[in-house]
C-alpha cells in the first residue's frame, strides 16, 4: 500500500493491537462524558461502540479541585447543558469514581474493547495508574504541560497525543520530550473546533506529522460531526481515528451535538476498513473481474467493409470496433499500406499473426478470422 511520507515501517503497540501502516485503524470512540455522569447510559455506550466495531472507548477524568483555580470552580454555570448551578459542581456531577471506572473497564474487556482515559491532570493520571489503565490520552489542551506529559510518559504505557490549537514548535516539544522516556506513543493531528469549519480541519498536516516523526504512528482526531474526512486522514496516512460517539445527538451536552450515533460509527468502521482494501498495492494491472467487461467495451481492428483480395490498406479500409480480443486500435499503424493476401469482409478482425514481418506486405487473412 502506498501511504503518504512512508519509510521504514512504523507501528504503535496499544493492548492486543499493533497498528501499522499496511493495517486498519485503530477506531476509539471517544465517550467523554458523553454518559450524562450515569454508569448505565455509560454502559450502553460500550455495548453500542462493540457493536459499531471500535477498536476502543475512551472516557476522560478529572480532578478538578485540583485542575481548576477556585474562580473557575466556583464560577456561576448558566448553560442549558449544565448539570450542576457552578461550573464545578457541573463538571463534578459527570465525573465517575473507582467503582465506575472498574465496572466499565471490565464491562468493555467482555465486549473486546480496549478501555481507557485522558488524564487532565496529576492526581487524575494517579488514579488511573492505580487502576492499571493499558493506555494514556494526553488532551490538546495539555500539549504544551510538558510536566504532565513527561511525568504520564514514565508510567510506560502507550501514549496518544492530541495538538489541537498547537503549533509545530509546540508538537515538536511534545514529541522530543516524551520519546527518550517512551518511544510507544502516537500524535494525532486535531482542530479544537466543536465543530471546527471544514477549512480549519488542515488536514495535510497528517503528511506533515509523517515526514517530521517517520518512527511513530499519526492518527486524526476529528471533531467534525461526519465520517467523510476519517477517510481522506486514512488515505493521507492516519491509522488512529478518534471520533466523539453519542447515543442520541440531541441529549443535553455539550459534546453531543458533533459526536457520531450508531450508524454514523458503523459506517465510520466499515469504510476505514474499506478503504484499507481499496488502497491496494499502487501496481496497476487488470483484474479477473475486468476481463469480460474490458472485452465487451474494448475495440479491435477489423475491415471496415468487404475488401478484395491485393486491396492496399489504407485509413478508411480500417475500423476500431467491439468486441474486444482482436488486434487493438494502438496497432493501426502496422497494417496501414499492407496488401491483403485473400479478401475481407466487413467487421472481419484483424489478427496479430496476419501482420508481416516486414514493414510492408501481404496480411495473410487465416480461416479464423
Amino acid at each position: 500500500m502506498l501511504v503518504a511520507g512512508i519509510g521504514a515501517m512504523r507501528t504503535f503497540t496499544i493492548g492486543d493491537h499493533v497498528v501499522s501502516d499496511d493495517g486498519d485503524c485503530f477506531v476509539i470512540a471517544e465517550l467523554g462524558h458523553n454518559h450524562q455522569g450515569r454508569l448505565e447510559q455509560a454502559i450502553e455506550l460500550i455495548d453500542a461502540a462493540a457493536a459499531c466495531g471500535a477498536s476502543a472507548v475512551k472516557l476522560q477524568k478529572r480532578e478538578n479541585r485540583a485542575l481548576f483555580t477556585e474562580q473557575m470552580y466556583n464560577a456561576i454555570y448558566n448553560s442549558e447543558n449544565a448539570f450542576g448551578e457552578t461550573y464545578g459542581a457541573h463538571r463534578d456531577f459527570l465525573e465517575f469514581g473507582r467503582d465506575e471506572y472498574v465496572a466499565l473497564r471490565e464491562h468493555a474487556d467482555r465486549r473486546g474493547l480496549l478501555f481507557f482515559a485522558t488524564a487532565f491532570d496529576r492526581p487524575s493520571a494517579d488514579f488511573l495508574r492505580a487502576l492499571d489503565m493499558p493506555a494514556y490520552k494526553i488532551a490538546s489542551g495539555d500539549l504544551t504541560n510538558i510536566p504532565l506529559i513527561t511525568y504520564i510518559a514514565g508510567f510506560g504505557k502507550p501514549m496518544i497525543v492530541s495538538t489541537g490549537g498547537g503549533t509545530m514548535e509546540d508538537v515538536r516539544r511534545a514529541y522530543a520530550a516524551i520519546r527518550p522516556i517512551n518511544p510507544n506513543f502516537a500524535i494525532l493531528q486535531c482542530t479544537s473546533g466543536y465543530p471546527p469549519a471544514f477549512e480549519e480541519l488542515n488536514l495535510d498536516v497528517i503528511r506533515t506529522f509523517r515526514d517530521a516523526f517517520p518512527d511513530i504512528q499519526i492518527g486524526l482526531s476529528s471533531h467534525d460531526s461526519g465520517i467523510a474526512m476519517a477517510l481522506v486522514g486514512y488515505v493521507l496516512g492516519a491509522r488512529i481515528i478518534e471520533k466523539h460517539f453519542t447515543l442520541n445527538r440531541a441529549m443535553k451536552g455539550t459534546d453531543h451535538a458533533f459526536s457520531l450515533e450508531r450508524q454514523g460509527l458503523s459506517k465510520l468502521v466499515r469504510d476505514l476498513r474499506r478503504a484499507r482494501v481499496a488502497m491496494g498495492d499502487g501496481q496497476k494491472r487488470r483484474f479477473q473481474s475486468e476481463e469480460s467487461p474490458i472485452r465487451k467495451m474494448a475495440k479491435s481492428l477489423v475491415a471496415a467493409r468487404d475488401l478484395p483480395a491485393g486491396h492496399v490498406l489504407g485509413p478508411d479500409d480500417i475500423a476500431a470496433r467491439s468486441p474486444g480480443g482482436g488486434l487493438p486500435p494502438y496497432r493501426l499503424e502496422e497494417l496501414l499500406g499492407c496488401r491483403l493476401a485473400a479478401a475481407m469482409t466487413r467487421d472481419q478482425p484483424f489478427l496479430a499473426e496476419q501482420i508481416p514481418a516486414n514493414d510492408r506486405g501481404a496480411v495473410a487473412v487465416g480461416s479464423g478470422a
